[in-house]
């Protein structure tokens, strides 16, 4: 028999609960997050600077927010990797492999969003 939820507010409050645990723990173990959080604190206030209109700087901040979830689910699937087991395996090292293409590429957008508006 499963236990009961926790509903409304409760529920609401320990969903916070473990978001907040799970941005101290990405923060505390994850050298790769923290450096992303440190471009974010530069790029999100030169984003809502340089932006000459709202979509504009909603445009050049959103990619630089999904690079951080981007990491954060990486971090995730790397932390369930390794808690399978830390022996080689093909698939372990393809899923890590995956969620860092995933960080690239959310990457790679934020550069391409920053080029076309601010440059074309």
């Amino acid at each position: 028999m499963q236990r009961p939820k926790p509903a409304g507010m409760v529920r609401v409050l320990r969903a916070f609960g473990a978001s907040y645990r799970g941005f101290c723990g990405a923060f505390r173990g994850e050298a790769a997050f923290r450096q992303e959080l440190a471009v974010a604190l530069v790029v999100i206030p030169l984003g809502i600077y340089l932006g000459k209109s709202g979509v504009e700087r909603a445009l050049l901040v959103a990619p630089m927010i999904l690079v951080l979830i981007v990491e954060l689910l990486n971090s995730a699937v790397e932390a369930t990797v390794d808690r399978v087991g830390l022996e080689h395996h093909e698939l372990s090292g393809l899923a890590k492999d995956l969620g860092s293409a995933a960080v690239l590429t959310s990457f790679g957008l934020l550069g391409l969003t920053w080029l076309l508006v601010l440059f074309f």
